[in-house]
């Protein structure tokens, strides 16, 4: 009796141990988990926030890691080795998509992709979508209207441009802003740019963002093949004399001597704008945090405008600001289907539900590129909303960013150097022009 109960038992156990690998997968398939790896820390916290609400209405658990600044790539790498990879991830448009093809899903199928506004922004290789925007921004010359006025207003100004609306080509540009610069006593301020930050890791308003401006027109002139890298591994740069135009207004007619343009940094800029002891500043629409928060600020929401960063290239009267986005969302490749899915699900989520979309515009502050939001859906913010308008406006043509095109950062940090060289009088343009395109070929040829 005792040796058949025992026997019974013995089989029940044996049931039951074969049961747990069952029972165990069943409960994986049921604890479904998101993986984002985040770019930016400081709008950490926000994301945070929307795990939290999207796990509380839906019941599945986001898990949001964060990279330290600059460190994105090292950690992305870091974390796909691992069984704790991410999902959802970004990459900095086809330059990244070449670094992560091999992890990249095709989004073409997912809802965010079909309530994009412009479907050509995102990143395509062929017929497949691999990367998707998730935010605009623009940058142009931001101008503070309180001192524009104020210089309008003087009696002995220059009279053949009369107010920043007749300001529409370089040559329009360059007449007010030396004609200001004769005037900076009267109005008070120390120049009529702010300094030209030439200082190493922070020049990249102009060996990235400026550099931008020639070569989009560049490129579309000479209708390259963006998508093949064998076009891109040499440029011409066609407009090298123009990006020097606005580049020498800038360094001229700025706060600081252009021989210590090296010792500025970005920060330097933004507060010596914010203190008015300037009217223009090149930066983009994120800048408007860095004007607000600055001790002692003076310049009002109200008073802040856009003009596009005119360079004296034929037709630029239609010129808009430079807008797109070095941000698209790429879901893991290889994780399984139902983890695809589930990171595509909590991607639209955040853009088309209502508390989502709410704390994506007042939190996050990003102008988001999907018809999902209505044109009142702006974030309270007086530089987007600048961006926002522009992106409206009939009759003129955005500047792309095509900067995520440049080969590397070795590329544009030997730019800067050699813009800094040249600012400072120890070496011409011509070399600063050759040395230039030596080093995107080289840097275009290491890449691939």
């Amino acid at each position: 009796m005792k040796q058949r109960n025992f026997l019974r038992l013995l089989a029940l156990a044996l049931v039951a141990a074969l049961m747990l690998p069952t029972l165990a997968a069943c409960g994986e398939e049921e604890e479904m988990v998101v993986r984002y790896l985040n770019f930016k820390p400081e709008i950490a916290d926000k994301y945070e926030k929307l795990a939290k609400l999207y796990e509380e209405k839906t019941g599945i658990k986001v898990v949001v890691e964060t990279a330290a600044n600059n460190t994105y790539e090292q950690t992305l790498a870091a974390k796909m080795a691992t069984k704790e990879a991410p999902t959802l991830f970004q990459i900095n448009g086809p330059r990244g998509y070449a670094a992560w093809k091999d992890y990249c899903a095709d989004l073409s199928g997912t809802e965010l992709y079909r309530h994009l506004n412009d479907p050509d922004m995102a990143v395509k290789d062929g017929a497949r979508v691999v990367g998707i925007p998730y935010v605009v921004e623009g940058y142009g010359i931001i101008y503070n209207t309180a001192l524009t006025d104020k210089y309008f207003a003087l009696p002995d100004r220059q009279k053949e441009i009369n107010a920043m609306d007749e300001v529409q080509s370089f040559s329009a540009l360059k007449t007010v802003v030396e004609d200001m610069q004769k005037h900076k006593k009267a109005l008070g301020i120390d120049g009529v740019f702010a300094s030209t930050s030439l200082k190493a890791g922070e020049d990249w308003r102009w060996q990235t963002h400026l550099l931008n401006i020639p070569l989009s027109y560049e490129f579309t002139e000479s209708k390259v093949n963006l998508s093949d890298q064998n076009a891109l591994r040499t440029i011409d740069f066609t407009h090298a004399d123009r990006y020097r135009n606005i580049f020498d207004l800038y360094l001229n007619n700025g706060v600081t001597d252009r021989k210590l343009a090296g010792s500025k940094t970005v920060v330097d800029s933004m507060a010596e704008f914010a203190l008015e002891r300037c009217v223009m500043v090149q930066n983009g629409n994120w800048a408007w945090s860095q004007i607000k928060d600055v001790s002692g600020n003076k310049v009002k929401a109200d008073n802040l405008r856009f003009l596009p960063i005119y360079t004296g290239i034929p037709g630029e009267e239609k010129q808009g600001l430079a807008i797109g986005t070095e941000n698209y969302y790429a879901i893991n490749s290889q994780a399984t289907e139902e983890q695809q899915k589930a990171a595509a699900d909590f991607a639209y989520w955040m853009y088309s539900d209502p508390q989502a979309k709410r704390l994506v515009v007042e939190e996050l502050g990003l102008i988001a590129p999907f018809d999902t939001f209505t044109s009142q859906e702006t974030p309270n913010d007086p530089l987007a909303r600048q961006v926002a308008a522009w992106m409206k406006k009939e009759g003129v043509t955005t500047i792309p960013w095509h900067f995520t095109l440049f080969p590397s950062m070795r590329f544009k940090e030997d730019f800067g150097a050699s813009l800094l060289k040249y600012a400072q009088g120890g070496k011409t343009w011509d070399a600063v022009v050759k040395d230039m395109k030596a080093g995107w070929e080289r840097e275009s040829a290491q890449s691939r």
